[in-house]
């Protein structure tokens, strides 16, 4: 009885514990430390398999969104992302085409290029003298919307994109976290339909074992809270770009 209910897909063990620790991530990445949560992308698709792990981890990143907000609600810049939302969206739909038709060792292999994408994103802004305008650049904001929502719907892995958008806006800390829950809760919520209907990735069980784990992102996400407080502006810049190339390369070479 207590196995059907704490593990109702009836893993190892192992790989139980590994998933609450990857739930404990993505509470503490939601709530501040940005990127933490891509280094559970690589090790829930080793053991689920591709396709199964996104399904697995989006309610998480939801329970994440919703936690995040509740810290930071009213930090948040709505304005500052209503533009990309109808290019993600479309992202979305041709990644949900595409999650289709190819096979799972494929679908990891989109995943891991669509984070060297979001590398690749980040570090040309980075090297360039004269840093690009993401937001007045009609082209290029286009273009991190489509290769964004593609890779959300993919792997949830279009953390280095949107992180890259939202970093180029200078905001604090708190406006950073913020703006970007509201918009991740967005675009996950929108794909939930398709992860059911057209995917199959989420189910009775998948969601049974997302609220088993939710404690441990609870527990992560005050714990993120509380160390952003710690961390000075310009530090905590520096840090996100930090655990998004690291986590990118993980993912890459998972």
């Amino acid at each position: 009885m207590l196995q059907t209910v704490f593990n109702p897909l009836n893993t190892s063990l192992n790989t139980w514990l590994i998933t609450l620790f990857c739930a404990f991530l993505i509470g503490i990445s939601k709530s501040g430390l940005k990127g933490t949560a891509m280094i559970s992308i690589p090790l829930l698709a080793y053991l689920y398999g591709g396709k199964a792990s996104v399904g697995i981890i989006l309610p998480f990143l939801i329970m994440g969104d919703l936690m995040a907000l509740s810290f930071y609600f009213k930090s948040g810049k709505i304005k500052y992302i209503i533009k990309l939302v109808p290019w993600a969206i479309i992202g979305i739909l041709i990644a949900t085409y595409v999650g289709n038709q190819i096979n799972d060792q494929q679908f990891k292999l989109t995943i891991a290029i669509a984070i060297i994408v979001c590398l690749a994103l980040l570090l040309y802004n980075e090297i360039r003298k004269k840093k690009i305008n993401l937001i007045d650049n009609k082209a290029f904001s286009a273009s991190l919307g489509l290769t964004g929502g593609f890779a959300t719907m993919m792997g949830n892995a279009a953390g280095p994109i949107f992180n890259l958008y939202l970093l180029s806006m200078r905001l604090p800390k708190e406006a950073y976290i913020g703006t970007g829950a509201w918009f991740y809760l967005f675009l996950n919520i929108f794909k939930v339909p398709f992860h059911v209907v057209s995917w199959h990735t989420i189910s009775w069980k998948s969601l049974q074992l997302n609220v088993i784990m939710f404690p441990a992102l609870l527990i992560g996400s005050f714990i993120g809270k509380k160390v952003v407080s710690y961390i000075p502006e310009k530090e905590y810049r520096y840090l996100v770009y930090t655990v998004i190339f690291l986590s990118a390369i993980l993912l890459f070479f998972k």
